[in-house]
């Protein structure tokens, strides 16, 4: 089977429905293009959620990851291995924080925050057992396990998934007053995206963030950060938070710290808190394993040049600019975002977001739909600002602008 049609009809019939992707069967990837089994390219303005943050086949993770399958990909926790220390101690040092939990995916790693904030909350904090509570905002997307969904308000992600698990609080972000009442003496975590990826790309209010820094410090929460999507240069900067100065207590990692080559995620967070587990309290077999770290450390070293930050602040201002002046056009009615990094409100005369997804793949182009008519803009950030252009004539194109 090859073609498109008979590959995605084989798909139906052996995967479980949990997806509904355009349809397009990538077989080839290079930097911001994918070619698919036929032969067609497109523009990648997706990237994976930002897992893709350094483009396709970035050449320098590719060898990073070839070196490693030459000499050993996995060992387990049991043993130690030689790349292990290196990336936990360069990975808190690009954190400016102590300690690192490994694991694999971003759900495995908002999961060991939670169980973390609920350790340090009874053994540091002195919160009676089976108390302990963790504020989180509304609109949120952490993942889809059943902890997870539990504090979700999305009803497409929970129903039917229950019993939920208890303990958590549920607030509306951005509203630090609703913050405030919520966060009690049992309270041992917020835990927050800095910029609501799944949301639409919703940005918080300007000293939104400062003032939850202020009010965790204040009451001995901790401040969680999900930067899975956010951090790692997506937005301009290393980390999400840093626009407003703010360092959290705790920093949860994933998609880009892998480079598009292999799942890696990790919790990063101060000696006092990690410091919390013992041997046996938690674990995984793949997480923090030899390949994993090699290109891991390939990425934090990529990262620490600055160049991808400064693409993405430096595009990031054209892409806004660009689309602020298709916004002013009544096509989209708001554009929000930061960074290489947009959320597309499409006036719905134009069509849902699903039927422009559908309209740009036609003319070469990927994004995602979320909510009905907001379409997500997340480029690798290696894209030149020639294709990142001819993708906003696309969009423009099938908006009749």
């Amino acid at each position: 089977m090859s073609t498109t049609e008979e590959l995605i009809a084989l798909a139906e019939a052996h995967s479980a429905p949990t997806y509904h992707p355009l349809p397009v069967v990538v077989a080839t990837a290079d930097g911001a293009w994918m070619t698919d089994v036929e032969g067609r390219r497109y523009l990648d303005l997706l990237a994976g959620y930002s897992a893709l943050n350094f483009g396709h086949g970035n050449r320098r993770l590719i060898e990073a990851a070839k070196a490693q399958l030459e000499r050993v990909t996995l060992t387990s926790r049991a043993f130690h291995h030689d790349r292990f220390a290196e990336f936990c101690a360069r990975l808190a040092e690009l954190c400016g924080m102590e300690m690192v939990l490994p694991m694999n995916t971003g759900a495995e790693a908002v999961e060991s925050a939670v169980k973390t904030a609920r350790k340090w909350g009874y053994r540091v904090k002195g919160v009676p057992e089976g108390m302990a509570k963790v504020v989180v905002a509304g609109n949120n997307f952490h993942g889809r396990t059943t902890t997870i969904i539990s504090f979700s308000t999305d009803s497409e992600a929970r129903a039917d998934f229950g019993p939920y698990t208890p303990g958590f609080e549920i607030v509306p972000y951005g509203d630090l007053t609703a913050m405030r009442a919520a966060v009690t003496e049992n309270t041992v975590a917020v835990l927050l995206e800095p910029i609501q990826g799944e949301a639409g790309v919703l940005v918080p209010p300007a000293g939104y963030l400062a003032g939850v820094r202020e009010l965790t410090r204040e009451r001995n929460v901790l401040f969680v950060a999900d930067e899975i999507q956010s951090g790692l240069g997506r937005t301009g900067r290393t980390f999400a938070c840093e626009h407003e100065g703010v360092v959290p207590d705790m920093y949860v990692l994933g998609k880009a710290l892998g480079g598009g080559v292999v799942p890696v995620s990790a919790v990063v967070s101060s000696r006092e808190v990690l410091g919390v587990f013992r041997p046996g309290e938690h674990g995984s077999t793949f997480g923090g394993n030899p390949l994993a770290c090699a290109v891991a450390l390939e990425v934090i070293a990529m990262l620490r040049s600055g160049e991808y930050q400064r693409r993405a602040t430096e595009l990031g201002d054209h892409l806004h600019r660009e689309l602020g002046q298709l916004a002013g056009s009544g096509r989209i009615t708001q554009v929000r975002g930061r960074g290489l990094w947009a959320g597309i409100d499409i006036d719905p005369v134009y069509g849902t977001g699903r039927e422009i997804s559908e309209k740009l793949m036609d003319r070469g182009v990927l994004v995602k739909d979320t909510h009905g008519s907001t379409v997500r803009i997340a480029p690798p950030l290696v894209i030149s600002k020639e294709d990142l252009d001819w993708g906003l004539a696309q969009l423009r194109g099938v908006l009749g602008a």
